[in-house]
């Protein structure tokens, strides 16, 4: 199984021993996070990726790398079959870091005089393969709560409403605006990649008949 999606199993074992070294070292946890005044202040840039490889605590993990192992793999095999091993290979990887990176731009410029602010997790580059799957796949059900299966494309088109309005006003300590920017990423990168794919997008949720 590994072999058949290679690139996935990478960026699931690499979060997830750079999280646990994270969690068991504080001093290691504060070099990497996103601290938008650090980066603006010393020029420490490396951190736009290096906050997506490290979370706050095991449920943060296991939850992110669930929903990136379930996504990811759909469209490692559609970049491999429409495209070839390699680039299918170099689309996922820049699809998945460039997420992490766009979703921390609106943070950073948002907070870069905040000296105490802090953001971290892989939240930004799974919504952009959550959303390129969705873009290539609309009608693919995915399951709320395990138990209510929903067309991917009301799913997406819930839990961009969603992030927008908690980006606004939440208070829950959620980066909810790199999820917003990143599900955008990665429906425009999906789109960049394969020009088609809009239209062809469309005319899949015309063809949709409600369930009846």
């Amino acid at each position: 199984m590994i072999a058949d999606y290679p690139i996935t199993f990478l960026l699931i074992a690499i979060t997830v021993i750079t999280s646990y070294m994270a969690l068991s070292n504080d001093s290691l946890s504060r070099k990497l996070i996103m601290n938008p005044y650090t980066v603006a202040r010393r020029k420490e840039y490396y951190r736009f990726i290096t906050s997506g490889f490290i979370h706050n605590g095991y449920v943060h993990l296991i939850f992110n790398m669930i929903t990136f192992f379930f996504f990811s793999q759909w469209v490692e095999s559609y970049f491999n079959y429409t495209h070839g091993a390699i680039l299918g290979s170099v689309y996922l990887i820049v699809l998945y870091l460039a997420g992490i990176i766009v979703s921390d731009i609106p943070t950073y410029l948002q907070y870069k005089n905040l000296p105490h602010y802090n953001s971290l997790g892989a939240s930004g580059g799974v919504a952009s393969i959550l959303f390129a799957s969705i873009l290539y796949e609309p009608l693919n059900p995915i399951a709320i709560f395990g138990v209510i299966q929903v067309p991917g494309f009301i799913l997406g088109i819930v839990y961009v409403i969603y992030s927008y309005f908690y980006s606004k006003g939440s208070e829950d300590n959620i980066n909810h605006s790199a999820h917003l920017y990143g599900a955008l990423f990665g429906f425009i990168f999906g789109i960049v990649v394969e020009p088609m794919a809009i239209m062809v997008f469309f005319q899949k949720i015309a063809a949709w008949n409600f369930g009846f």
